[in-house]
């Protein structure tokens, strides 16, 4: 199928998509909304940026708009489940633009903001509803909202979503959903607790999978720089310099590594915000309208916004810190390249890093090419690895010890500590 005129979908529908000049549906749209529109559940595993939004939006879209009459008062015909806000709110948006000439009410619910008027949208019932699992289970517990007449289920990016520690929350909202509905259920990656979880969920589902497990977005030109850690906002700040970045995307691993980079951004007139669970809602929302409208040319997050973003023409992303989870780092990289676009994605790499690179290089099955750089430092092994000058050799002595015991990752002192798991338990905390 090369049109979205040939899958079959209401014209109200089409009039929308043109409008916004789509023509022809992505890989998994064409493969997924075909099927949705058949009834079929749904397992779709597919990366970030590849279109799967409107994949699952505008069969659901398509299906309400045939139904007559109102939904009762505190109900919802169709639930979409996201792990955080940003995503949350990229995905109403979404549904408010495939659905502009369609008389349908949704509502979009999340922590952060006063649950007051989203009591009164609720309770007046809506067609559709995308909700976090923190403020759902809220809203339930409350006893303002009743899922007894679902149709539609859709959880999207479900393996952020248990790494996020919502899987009670999960289960508890599943559990109260009638027993006939339509289910989709996406996913960028497929280990086996969220394969499990399909099987559980999903009936006879078609697979549809566009790209494999774990894999990097094709258009992203991938780099490392190894450097120390004191040089990172160094080496950060050259690149801004000296390099066309118009719109850079820098994940750290922690929120307070965050409000660094921005300050240190700052005050050489590099104009940045930082987004992050600790930001209320209003900040996160003014970051990243600025970051939307090129007043902000850097945007500094942690990994709650590696797939809430979506900014068209990110021209770069900067892991200034590489992530505890290999996975992250897909979906921290999936930020550029989107629609169709090219991007470029760096890493920043100190020693005690080093044990992440290689998860990270297992995980996407290749070596990211090294780019050497004036503060670039030698690899264990050797300058040829690192493109370093000659003399940037550590004395060997003063290396950390790489070496690690299953199950475990470095802590700052280039020790190994147990993983653990983010998030708590799936409790109202939503992200």
């Amino acid at each position: 199928m090369t049109h979205f005129k040939d899958l079959g979908l209401d014209a109200a529908l089409l009039k929308a998509l043109e409008q916004q000049g789509y023509q022809t549906p992505t890989p998994i749209q064409s493969a997924s909304i075909p099927e949705l529109l058949k009834g079929s559940d749904l397992l779709g595993i597919a990366q970030t940026g590849t279109g799967k939004t409107a994949a699952f939006a505008l069969p659901i879209l398509d299906r309400l708009s045939k139904l007559k009459g109102r939904p009762d008062r505190g109900t919802c015909r169709a639930l979409i489940l996201s792990p955080t806000r940003e995503l949350a709110a990229q995905i109403g948006e979404s549904f408010r633009t495939y659905g502009k000439f369609l008389r349908l009410t949704q509502a979009t619910v999340f922590g952060g903001v006063s649950i007051n008027n989203q009591i009164r949208t609720v309770g007046n019932g809506v067609d559709i509803l995308i909700a976090t699992p923190g403020r759902l289970v809220d809203l339930i517990d409350r006893r303002v909202l009743s899922l007894s007449k679902i149709e539609v289920f859709v959880l999207d990016e479900v393996d952020q979503m248990l790494d996020l520690g919502f899987i009670h929350a999960i289960r508890k909202i599943t559990g109260l959903l009638p027993a006939k509905r339509q289910n989709l259920f996406f996913s960028a990656t497929m280990p086996k607790e969220i394969a499990g979880l399909a099987a559980a969920l999903l009936r006879d589902p078609v697979r549809v999978e566009i790209t494999p497990v774990a894999t990097t977005a094709e258009r992203v030109t991938q780099s490392i720089i190894h450097v120390e850690t004191r040089n990172k906002l160094n080496l950060l700040l050259d690149l801004l310099k000296n390099n066309a970045m118009p719109r850079t995307l820098v994940f750290t691993r922690t929120k307070h590594g965050a409000d660094k980079v921005v300050k240190g951004l700052v005050k050489e007139r590099v104009e940045a915000a930082a987004i992050h669970g600790n930001k209320s809602q209003s900040q996160r929302e003014r970051a990243l309208a600025g970051f939307k409208s090129s007043k902000l040319r850097v945007l500094v997050a942690t990994d709650i916004a590696a797939r809430g973003i979506d900014v068209d023409g990110v021209s770069h992303v900067v892991n200034y810190d590489l992530p505890f989870v290999p996975d992250s780092y897909v979906h921290r990289i999936g930020r550029t390249a989107r629609a169709g676009a090219s991007g470029e994605a760096v890493a920043f790499c100190d020693p005690e890093e080093r044990p992440l690179l290689r998860d990270i290089e297992r995980t996407i099955r290749q070596k990211v090419p090294v780019t050497q750089h004036a503060l670039s430092i030698a690899t264990p092994e050797g300058n040829e690895r690192s493109g370093a000058p000659q003399g940037h050799h550590r004395p060997q002595q003063n290396q950390p010890s790489w070496r690690k015991k299953p199950g475990q990752r470095p802590q700052g002192n280039g020790k190994w500590r147990p993983k653990q798991r983010q998030g708590g338990g799936g409790g109202g905390q939503s992200r």
